[in-house]
């Protein structure tokens, strides 16, 4: 009975770790993808600037009372306008610094650096 149960408990262990390991990790210690938060208000982005890994999505939240965009300043991704209550997200894939502006209110700046 005991080589039963330790066999049981043994099976059990070996498919948790299998199962444990074969989850992609996005670097953070989980397996599920990451999204992190850029709140808009009181004409600034805040964080300002964000430092992530590779495949995070980032999203942009107008939380201020005017509609404001997040537009990279080579244009290689922009949000359009961002109504107030509304959101923006976008997948960093490759590594590199994305700086972005609002073009609405061009003294409204942040970054966006990924790491491999």
């Amino acid at each position: 009975m005991k080589k039963q149960i330790f066999g049981i408990l043994s099976l059990f262990l070996l498919v948790f770790i299998v199962t444990i390991s074969c989850g992609k990790s996005n670097g953070y210690g989980s397996t599920a993808a990451a999204t992190y938060s850029v709140n808009i208000a009181n004409m600034a982005f805040s964080p300002a600037s964000y430092t992530v890994k590779a495949g995070i999505t980032v999203t942009w939240t107008n939380n201020d009372n005017m509609t404001h965009t997040v537009t990279a300043n080579d244009s290689s991704f922009t949000s359009g306008n961002i109504a107030i209550g509304s959101s923006y997200s976008k997948t960093f894939n490759a590594a590199g610094t994305y700086p972005y502006h609002c073009t609405i209110h061009p003294g409204m700046k942040g970054s966006i650096v990924v790491t491999p």
